[in-house]
């Protein structure tokens, strides 16, 4: 005879199963948690740091297989707003895309200018990171 389960015990099991479920099942969420948080974190940081100036910060924030120096004409450049025209929206599973508008002035010529700058954006799991994999942006400057 199979033993049968106490009525008084059945809302302890059913208490445990559901518990075990929504832990399993919780461990994604989690993740996508912290996922979203970092993605927060990156956005908000690159974009403070473009906006004040902190290139090298921002510089930061490139992809490290493509990173490379941060250009000198930087220096002559002085970012007076940063707006936020698309917010992030994602593209897969660890992609995501951005647009802003970014305005500056060149601080020989003092003349207002702005960019659209479109942002692309990679997860990177091993490293629980986004990175930038657009370029950061030139400010009317030609590559070098």
């Amino acid at each position: 005879r199979r033993p049968s389960m106490k009525p008084r015990n059945r809302p302890f099991a059913l208490l445990l199963t559901l518990t075990a479920t929504l832990a399993l099942g919780g461990c994604g969420t989690i993740e996508k948690d912290r996922k979203v948080k970092a993605m927060d974190a990156a956005l908000a940081t690159y974009g403070e740091a473009i906006r004040w100036g902190y290139f090298e910060t921002a510089y930061g924030y490139v992809d490290p297989a493509k990173r490379s120096a941060m250009p000198k004409y930087l220096e002559n450049v002085r970012v007076t707003g940063y707006e936020v025209l698309q917010p992030p929206l994602m593209k897969g599973e660890k992609d995501l895309e951005q647009v802003v508008r970014i305005e500056y002035v060149h601080k020989d010529t003092q003349r207002l200018r702005s960019l659209s700058d479109r942002q692309i954006w990679s997860y990177d799991k091993k490293a629980a990171a986004w990175w930038l994999q657009s370029e950061v942006p030139r400010f009317g400057y030609r590559k070098r």
